[in-house]
């Protein structure tokens, strides 16, 4: 259920954070551990990720400061708190800042795994698109599932995989500019996330293969334009 699912853990504790690595591992996550605040924003920066688990007291950067920095970065992606706090104001703050859920320590790993799944489901109802399931060649793209799926064979796309199919979805057979999509997925145009933008493209190119009669081409100066032949 959770393969293809990347999950961003940000916690100091360096027992917990090995527990909750290897059991959510273990469900099919994808998972990126970090042990302070500023190694959570660069890990957001550098990775697609899907959900992020922040625990709150940090060093370098507390949890509510890593929240506002991602959320200032994407308005979208689910973001829950871990805290030893069981005070209201301190979950008042976390869900201010954006939070989608907080968990007060300790708790259960099912639990925990339950909250994740659920905060999934709700970030994909809630970001459901008008225009959400496009047939492209032999493919069904659902893009409030994240899925890209052919002959029964279902792919889960991370977010930046999904958001720039979607692009490529609504504007098949057309140009897509390259500089308005970096400017909508990656919110800058700068050379990282350019050279980012690229190797998003290399893995749906894979993806596409499947069928052999489109293609992703690159149109020299200008952008790309997915095509079926």
């Amino acid at each position: 259920m959770n393969l293809g699912i990347k999950l961003l853990v940000a916690e100091d504790d360096p027992n917990l954070g090995t527990i909750l690595k290897a059991y959510l591992s273990q469900k099919g996550f994808t998972v990126t551990l970090v042990t302070d605040g500023q190694a959570a924003i660069e890990a957001f920066r550098n990775d697609d990720v899907d959900v992020c688990v922040l625990d709150v007291m940090m060093p370098v950067k507390d949890g509510f400061a890593v929240g506002k920095e991602i959320r200032r970065l994407d308005k979208r992606v689910p973001i829950i708190f871990l805290t030893a706090k069981s005070l209201e104001a301190d979950k008042l703050k976390g869900f201010e800042i954006g939070a989608d859920d907080y968990i007060t320590k300790p708790f259960s790993m099912n639990e925990l795994l339950a909250r994740i799944n659920a905060t999934i489901r709700r970030s994909f109802d809630e970001n459901k698109p008008e225009n959400n399931i496009f047939n492209i060649g032999k493919f069904v793209f659902d893009h409030s599932r994240q899925t890209l799926t052919i002959d029964g064979n279902e792919r889960h796309l991370t977010s930046k995989e999904c958001e720039l199919m979607r692009i490529f979805a609504l504007n098949f057979n057309q140009i897509v500019d390259r500089t308005t999509t970096l400017q909508k997925i990656w919110k800058t145009d700068s050379i990282f996330a350019a050279r980012s933008m690229d190797v998003y493209i290399t893995k749906l190119r894979k993806y596409l293969s499947a069928d052999p009669s489109l293609q992703i081409i690159n149109v020299h100066g200008v952008g790309f334009k997915l095509t079926q032949q």
